[in-house]
């Protein structure tokens, strides 16, 4: 019988093919790669394996004079820059052997080649292993290329997160426009429901039948036939990927197990990514603490706490920073605790497991009961400095531990709680109000009504994510009286005005405005580079206001509240966990199947000729939420709560791209080219 415990120890095995074939090579590693490796047991597995030694893929790395074998993985095309750094590496080097791992199936490569007849063996791959020998400079030395899926990172035990598609975001009707723009007038498409694979521009093609092969080998190696479910136009495609894939229909005639698939679009709710209304203590420490180099679901811990060197930037540079994924035991129970619980919660659990630590090595710790300050923490942390075998055998838990105090002293905390009041106020204005009346509260903090940029208030990075939160709730409750277009049309040209003239006021860009701008100093940004920046995003912003117009059932995640309780924002991922586990088995005809072939035409589409039922995502375990554009550590929280309270017992595991905070979501929505991602080529 299949268990998310099962599929959540599949990428490991994965892994364990690359681990084969490295004893004494020099390992080269994209940092795709590097993060799935980082929650699949991370550099120790490699150099356990034997592995003399693990190096950044690049053109500036290479082996050393008395390292003849090398390792590459990637998670790339074997074409493009990607080969040309593979070229860079081996002819800077003394290979004789080379092995070559991509995570990129043979078939994609033929797609990205454009051949579509079906050809025996893997002649692509064949002709990179000439290739690797002439770069070494000899034919007759050895040269390997392999598939490996390893895509997939067991972040928890009830989560799977797919590094190499982090940057994959569902599609707006904005991006429907650049499409279309490429169309002939016959065949331009009226909405994202018309969208097919073949549609979409070749690089995005890549990504997503390589993530739809990702899974089929998942379900392969597991023996199990899905059934595959789909919300939102983007996950619709990814679906139909899976379900159309050529190995996954031999799979399905014979697998023992069933399991039950059902993809989100991120876009349809990103209300709960962009509010600070999650209490995670993990989406805190995500917000504020700085991004592990190459990591989107990582961060580094400062170290310095539990060593004697004194803070500089000397000693910075030689520590190595922690992180959030341990191989402990103790630490990984410690970690699944602070996901799963409220931020409260999740502190004291911090403070229990270092207690219990100190108690194990009889260090002198002073116990103390009520709130967990960030002192105490650090306190207890540095109880370990001295203790070389304590801290090792510790290491995971205080690594959590200071990551944990970090965040709360984190002078950039308080905005958290500044944004959640923000959050608030427009939520229940939205209750009295339209579109137009919303917008025109949010004007008096781009105009500085509220300490726009002041330490703790709004600066334009928050003031981005406010609207968002705004647009992705606002149309289902717009006022549809006389007027109210106009008034919308007036706000919005009023707080683009605003918006514009906030930017060029800046002193520094942040990383976001940087991004969107172009610019790299304040000093370059114009009034009319920063008006352009401005419509772009409004323009965006009103292609999320209508990201849920297609549903029926699902289309409202806010109820506005009444003379008794307060307006609420009701998260997509409960409502859908709801439809599912509902004990009546109610049909959401939002939540749509993926035919797998003409039994499952008849059922979906011709019931009524035929006396079978309609497939639903409830009829077999486990089920696996695929929310395409990432998940926010609170989200799992909802997952794990909703479930225990319509269907104990019932067991879920979420997959996704990438563990969100709100301050990726103006990222991913607004400077991140969803249509054409870096496939290495």
């Amino acid at each position: 019988m299949l268990t998310v415990e099962g599929l959540s120890s599949y990428p490991r095995q994965m892994w364990d093919k690359v681990l084969s074939k490295v004893r004494k090579a020099v390992v080269f590693m994209d940092d795709r790669c590097t993060e799935s490796l980082h929650w699949n047991g991370g550099a120790t597995s490699l150099l356990e394996a034997g592995a003399r030694n693990l190096k950044q893929f690049s053109s500036f790395e290479a082996g050393g004079d008395n390292e003849p074998k090398a390792v590459f993985v990637v998670s790339t095309l074997l074409k493009g820059r990607t080969a040309d750094i593979i070229k860079d590496i081996i002819r800077l080097s003394h290979f004789q052997y080379c092995v070559v791992f991509t995570a990129v199936p043979h078939s994609v490569h033929l797609l990205a080649n454009n051949v579509t007849a079906e050809l025996e063996g893997n002649p692509v791959f064949e002709q990179f292993e000439e290739k690797l020998c002439e770069w070494m400079g000899d034919m007759n030395f050895t040269a390997e290329v392999l598939h490996a899926p390893v895509d997939l990172a067991p972040v928890a035990p009830q989560l799977l997160l797919a590094p190499a598609f982090g940057d994959l975001f569902p599609l707006l009707s904005e991006d429907l426009e650049a499409v279309n723009a490429r169309r002939p007038d016959k065949k331009k498409l009226g909405s994202l429901a018309d969208l097919d694979i073949h549609a979409l521009p070749p690089e995005l093609q890549v990504r997503i039948k390589t993530l739809a092969s990702a899974l089929n080998a998942m379900f392969e190696f597991t023996s199990t036939r899905e059934e595959s479910f789909a919300l939102g136009p983007m996950s619709r495609i990814i679906a139909g990927e899976l379900a159309s894939h050529t190995q996954a229909k031999l799979r399905r005639k014979a697998a023992p197990n069933r399991a039950t698939i059902v993809f989100i679009d991120r876009t349809l709710d990103l209300t709960g990514a962009a509010g600070h209304h999650g209490d995670s203590l993990v989406e805190k420490i995500l917000s504020v603490l700085p991004a592990l180099p190459g990591h989107k679901s990582d961060v580094q811990v400062d170290m310095l706490e539990l060593t004697d060197m004194h803070s500089c930037p000397e000693a910075h540079a030689a520590l190595a920073p922690g992180c959030l994924a341990q191989p402990q035991e103790a630490a990984q129970g410690l970690w699944e605790a602070m996901l799963s619980s409220k931020h409260k919660e999740a502190v004291m659990e911090v403070r229990r497991h270092l207690v219990e630590a100190a108690s194990k090595e009889n260090l002198p710790i002073k116990m103390s009961m009520g709130r967990v300050t960030a002192d105490q923490l650090s306190s207890y942390a540095q109880l370990f400095r001295s203790r070389q075998e304590a801290l090792e055998s510790h290491s995971g838990v205080l690594q959590l531990s200071l990551a944990t105090a970090q965040t709360l002293r984190h002078p950039h905390l308080s905005r958290w709680d500044t944004c959640l009041a923000f959050e608030r106020l427009l939520l229940q204005t939205l209750g009295d109000s339209d579109l137009a009346g919303v917008l025109k509260q949010v004007l008096p903090l781009v105009k500085g009504g509220a300490g726009v940029g002041a330490e703790g208030g709004v600066g334009p990075d928050e003031l981005l994510l406010l609207l968002v939160y705004v647009y992705s709730l606002a149309r289902e409750v717009q006022g549809a009286g006389p007027g109210a277009g106009h008034q919308e049309e007036q706000a919005e040209l009023e707080l683009i005005g605003a918006v514009t003239l906030l930017l060029t006021q800046q002193t520094q860009l942040s990383p976001l405005l940087q991004s969107l701008t172009g610019c790299v100093t304040a000093a370059e940004l114009t009034m009319e580079m920063a008006h352009a920046t401005v419509e772009r995003v409004f323009h965006t912003l009103r292609a999320l206001g209508h990201a849920r117009q297609h549903l029926r059932h699902l289309r409202s995640i806010y109820s506005p509240g009444d003379g008794v309780h307060q307006a609420t924002y009701r998260p997509l991922l409960k409502l859908v966990l709801e439809e599912i586990f509902h004990p009546d088995r109610l049909d959401c005809p939002d939540i749509e199947h993926t035919s797998t072939g003409l039994t499952d035409l008849l059922k979906t589409g011709f019931s009524m000729f035929m006396k079978v039922s309609r497939p639903h995502p409830s009829d077999h375990a486990p089920l696996l939420l695929f929310l395409v554009g990432g998940v926010t550590p609170s989200e799992l929280r909802l997952v794990r709560e909703t479930v225990s309270a319509h269907k104990p017992g019932s067991q879920v595991l979420v997959l996704s791209t990438r563990l969100l905070t709100p301050k990726d979501i103006p990222e991913l929505l607004f400077a991140t080219d969803r249509l054409n991602p870096d496939i290495g080529v």
